[in-house]
């Protein structure tokens, strides 16, 4: 008799959002290797293109803007019921509060919080139709601390109602079959952190207050993703778990 384990995603179909690049790549890549079929989707067709062509099995790939609900509704209408969703997209901007604009803080909204929420609303719903899915949406230690010494407090902010729409909708839709968790990464090798990797002193002092004393790599919080969504994970929803390397301990 073969042994299959709780861990396998074998026959599931998953949707990663942000796939193109950092930990929506990672995410895919991990799924992937556990034995899901991964659409890719990013802002970037192209980008998403590169992931999905990097999966050991054959991935899908499609330009999404998470903005924008008559495409998420689109796609959700075209494809079969998720198994697995992964809600990652999003951006983060350094700037005073005193001097950010109302477009900057309603674009890092618009993206990092109602993006969120209108993928899983779209996706969600296909979900509740077949009473079963896992939901898992990438938050941030930025909604647990308040970040030094860069200024962000809109990216802090957007984090924070991520890690709250998460619990949300877990109460919501637990009784239906769809889980729906977080995770909470530290400061990850991506490539949104390549223009900072000049800034020497601001690296240096992430690493003081990270307890392990060094960055995140996105296939640490690809790993935790593909644990919440398998059905080892089955009795956990409504949970932000970090990886964090202990900062949230400090």
């Amino acid at each position: 008799m073969t042994k299959h384990s709780r861990f396998d995603l074998d026959g599931r179909l998953a949707l990663v959002t942000g796939a193109g690049q950092g930990i929506g790549a990672a995410c895919a890549m991990v799924l992937a290797e556990q034995g899901a079929t991964v659409i890719c989707s990013d802002l970037s067709a192209e980008r998403a293109a590169v992931t999905a062509a990097r999966l050991e099995r054959a991935g899908q790939a499609c330009a999404l803007d998470v903005t924008d609900s008559a495409a998420l509704n689109a796609l959700a209408a075209r494809l079969p019921p998720l198994d697995i969703l992964v809600c990652n997209a999003g951006i983060v901007s350094n700037t005073p509060a005193e001097t950010m604009s109302d477009e900057e803080w309603e674009r890092v909204m618009a993206i990092n919080l109602g993006g969120v929420f209108k993928t899983c609303r779209a996706f969600g719903g296909r979900m509740l139709e077949r009473g079963r899915g896992s939901i898992v949406n990438i938050g941030s230690m930025s909604g647990m601390i308040v970040n030094v010494p860069q200024p962000q407090c809109h990216y802090n902010a957007s984090k924070a109602a991520v890690h709250h729409l998460t619990r949300s909708l877990a109460v919501e839709w637990a009784s239906r079959g769809i889980r729906v968790n977080a995770v909470a990464p530290t400061y990850i090798s991506t490539p949104l952190l390549q223009e900072l990797e000049k800034e020497q002193a601001l690296i240096a002092r992430w690493l003081e207050l990270t307890p392990q004393q060094r960055m995140g790599r996105p296939e640490e919080v690809a790993s935790v993703v593909a644990f919440l969504a398998s059905d080892a994970a089955s009795l956990i929803t409504g949970t932000v778990i970090n990886a964090d390397g202990g900062y949230t301990c400090l």
